[in-house]
């Protein structure tokens, strides 16, 4: 499959890390969000977040994939399967899927934003929590990515591939999700009333098609 003309990226939170997002401003890296007080749920991992601290980019020296706020280049991640068959003994986190969202942006809009704010950014060909990874910082490179699994709902042979990720050094502009992806409208409701008090109001969007 050729690279898509428009390329979407997402970050999956729990709605309940949606106030202290919109208060600073940004979504924070591992690295950052380790020395501060717990604020909402935590859906990863704690020791492949530890791990991610220690792994290096080989496309920017001295840069971490901790020190990187993470996306995937679908929704309805790896990731998110975990949390919904909530059977993975290392996931601290068991309460479903429906109180997940997804935070949508224009991998353009990242990138150019990224330039002007001398932000370094890269995105890797498989999972970069593994200690296995292609990583680039060129988008002429992006057709090395398995992009037919990417956007396939059957990803279980090539599931490496499917959690391609893209990575934005330090944090990420709240102003730069354009939309956010909720399971049902009862969560569209919780969210709705978080980013009422915002200056920046992404479109909500209730996509069941983007959850398992």
């Amino acid at each position: 499959m050729a690279v898509p003309e428009v390329i979407k990226i997402y970050h999956i939170i729990h709605w309940d890390r949606l106030t202290s997002i919109i208060n600073e401003g940004y979504l924070l890296c591992d690295k950052i969000i380790s020395g501060q007080p717990q604020s909402g749920s935590v859906i990863g991992m704690n020791n492949i977040k530890q791990r991610r601290l220690n792994l290096p980019l080989q496309s920017h020296r001295g840069l971490h994939v901790g020190d990187c706020v993470p996306f995937y280049f679908c929704p309805r991640s790896v990731m998110l399967y975990l949390i919904h068959r909530d059977n993975y003994p290392d996931l601290p986190y068991h309460g479903g899927q429906d109180q997940i969202i997804h935070l949508e942006a224009d991998l353009s809009r990242v990138t150019a934003w990224a330039s002007q704010n001398n932000r370094r950014w890269a995105f890797t060909t498989s999972n970069a929590g593994s200690y296995f990874f292609e990583d680039y910082a060129n988008l002429k490179h992006l057709d090395k990515l398995d992009w037919n699994t990417i956007q396939s709902p059957n990803w279980q042979s090539h599931r490496e591939n499917k959690q391609a990720e893209f990575l934005v050094e330090e944090s990420f502009p709240w102003e730069l999700v354009d939309r956010i992806g909720v399971r049902s409208a009862d969560t569209a409701s919780i969210v709705e009333t978080i980013t009422s008090r915002a200056s920046h109001q992404p479109q909500i969007t209730v996509a069941p098609n983007w959850h398992y």
